[in-house]
């Protein structure tokens, strides 16, 4: 009996969960989990490295690996043949605080001089 998955912390939820052609009638479905759309935003709009992306996934670098291969053929069989990409599930938990960029940051704390 396979282990079951450990939760991939997420930073957001998606603004849309479908995408799709406009120029004629999909031809069927394609659904990307989640946590590989939060894999593909880290890695490839954010720039992260996969170590890094992992650590902030929760997750190894060899399962980031494995995220990102599946959610890149997900989206790349989505193009290519005209296909709704649905962004939906998966093993997956929201991370608590703002996502990054998100928020206010960290406050700067001023030093008081003291006289002696």
């Amino acid at each position: 009996m396979p282990r079951p998955p450990r939760c991939r912390l997420v930073r957001r939820t998606p603004l849309a969960n479908r995408f799709g052609p406009y120029d004629r009638q999909p031809a069927g479905e394609v659904r990307l989990p989640l946590e590989g759309l939060e894999a593909l935003r880290l890695v490839e709009l954010k720039g992260f490295d996969q170590q890094a992306a992992a650590e902030s996934m929760g997750v190894s670098r060899q399962t980031l690996g494995r995220i990102l291969a599946a959610a890149r053929q997900a989206v790349a069989q989505a193009l290519v043949e005209g296909l709704v990409l649905v962004v939906e599930g998966g093993a997956y938990q929201i991370a608590p605080g703002p996502a990054p960029g998100q928020g206010r940051g960290r406050r700067r704390q001023r030093r008081r001089l003291r006289h002696p």
